[in-house]
């Protein structure tokens, strides 16, 4: 439907650009939501604000929660991040990188603002290919998120209903890029690295650059990351 309204999740890496970028394709009428939940840096902060104004999102909301008091995570507490794990590594169990219930959290925050906004749709780029393990990124996850929140709210009851699209769920990282590529998203403005040096540089060597980096050798496009140390994929 030309102008539905939809909420995004908007975090600056590939994945939740990229859904951006579909959700704006589809001619909805969008409202961008990012988080500022205590991650051990801000950078992945500015690039939502560029991403954002790039792909021309006025409505771009940032919620400042703070998830560091909870620690237990790699990306809220004093804890080292994993480097140069192999494919076997990252593909295997949960890793310290994950952050207790965080698209449970986001996803609600969405859920809220989907109800203000009136939104039906609420958009995001979880992937349960490319995704490091995390539990939340599966699409049982999805299907039962989106079923609690038409339980759960007015919206759910009494309106149309809320309908949770995660359009990347089973996509390749290479895919990804390719599918934002297409859909003309600046894929230079996107920020990754779970452990970036000063003036935010990649690492170079966490899961996540690692998977990035892949991704961009798979779809054989440029990657435009700098990085701190020369990635092996």
């Amino acid at each position: 439907m030309k102008n539905e309204k939809a909420v995004v999740l908007l975090s600056g890496g590939i994945d939740s650009s990229t859904t951006l970028a579909i959700a704006r394709a589809e001619g909805c009428d969008i409202s961008a939501i990012t988080f500022d939940y205590g991650q051990r840096h801000k950078f992945e902060l500015n690039a939502a604000k560029l991403i954002a104004g790039s792909l021309n999102v006025t409505d771009h909301i940032i919620v400042d929660i703070n998830l560091r008091q909870f620690g237990s995570s790699a990306l809220t507490a004093p804890i080292k991040v994993p480097k140069q794990r192999s494919d076997r590594e990252i593909g295997t169990g949960i890793p310290i990188t994950y952050v207790p219930a965080r698209n449970t959290i986001f996803l609600s925050y969405a859920l809220a603002l989907a109800e203000v906004r009136q939104a039906r749709k609420i958009f995001i780029g979880a992937n349960a290919i490319d995704f490091s393990g995390y539990p939340d990124c599966r699409p049982e996850f999805i299907k039962a998120f989106e079923k609690m929140a038409n339980f759960g709210t007015k919206a759910g009851v009494e309106g149309g209903g809320i309908i949770i699209e995660a359009p990347l769920i089973n996509h390749s990282k290479a895919e990804i890029i390719k599918r934002g590529a297409d859909l003309g998203l600046d894929l230079s403005l996107t920020f990754s690295c779970y452990d970036p040096v000063v003036d935010g540089i990649a690492c170079g060597e966490c899961d996540s650059c690692l998977i990035r980096k892949k991704g961009f050798d798979q779809a054989a496009i440029v990657d435009p990351t700098k990085y701190a140390v020369k990635v092996k994929v």
